[in-house]
């Protein structure tokens, strides 16, 4: 059986929940990622910030120039989800895959006693779809060809 632990990327960072949302996209920019946990500062986890929440903040600050709201006003707190759902490293990856699709956000924070260590994604999902469809192909015989 394969388990969270096998295929999630560790994680020892998040951003707070007072952290800006200018802060978010210049983490997003340099690590190239598309979810930020957001946690207490001895690392358990509140909440998640997606690429989706910070373009949808950016797209609210976008009024007229009286009422446009910048991204370093705008915090974590106020755009994050909480409540999400949670895996443990132990967790069954069909499990955490489903979870997946159900909750519709892109990844699943791991925790171990509430504190983020990792997390998995819907692309780390595709490439196990990869991998295992793969062996199917190398397990199966090669065509024959027909002889007329």
């Amino acid at each position: 059986m394969m388990l969270v632990k096998d295929m999630m990327t560790p994680v020892d960072q998040g951003l707070s929940e007072n952290d800006t949302l200018d802060k978010a996209l210049d983490m997003m920019a340099r690590y190239g990622y598309h979810h930020i946990p957001i946690v207490k500062p001895r690392g358990e986890l509140i909440g998640l910030v997606s690429h989706r929440d910070v373009l949808g903040a950016l797209g609210s600050s976008l009024h007229s120039d009286e009422e446009k709201i910048r991204p370093e006003e705008i915090t974590m707190g106020q755009i994050m989800v909480r409540d999400v759902c949670t895996a443990s490293p132990m967790t069954n990856l069909r499990k955490a895959a489903i979870c997946i699709r159900t909750q519709r956000y892109g990844c699943l924070p791991v925790v171990v006693d509430k504190k983020l260590v990792g997390i998995i994604t819907d692309s780390d999902f595709v490439n196990i779809a990869i991998d295992l469809l793969e062996q199917i192909e190398d397990s199966e015989p090669p065509e024959l060809e027909l002889l007329t």
